[in-house]
């Protein structure tokens, strides 16, 4: 998996591009951990090149939400693929996780969020 980020305001935004399995969700979680050493506490990723998530790819995720929360952060998701949204609305996950159609308007939910 491919996975690079950058900063925008107080959100790290990640896209993530291949396959969010076993391995790249370790690695994943490994970039995550990195950003609450500088104070980085609001997560977006962009799903819209995952082409592929297994159930141990959904485990780094729930396990990267929780520490988010734990830390009192936020974490939010957008432009999945159906094929990936379909997992999520199966395995009900898509009620735990803050799911929107784009980037923008993740983005836009951190600044409304800071400003009320």
């Amino acid at each position: 998996m491919e996975i690079t980020m950058r900063e925008e305001g107080s959100v790290a935004v990640f896209n993530l591009k291949g396959r969010l399995d076993l391995a790249s969700g370790s690695q994943l979680k490994g970039e995550v951990k990195k950003l609450f050493e500088k104070k980085l506490t609001f997560v977006h990723l962009n799903l819209a090149e995952v082409e592929f998530i297994n159930s141990s790819g959904l485990g780094s995720m729930v396990s990267i939400m929780k520490e988010i929360r734990l830390i009192k952060g936020r974490l939010t998701l957008s432009n999945l693929a159906s094929y990936v949204q379909e997992i999520f609305d199966i395995t009900q996950l898509s009620h735990i996780f803050e799911i929107f159609q784009s980037e923008e308007e993740a983005l836009a939910s951190f600044q409304s969020a800071v400003s009320s």
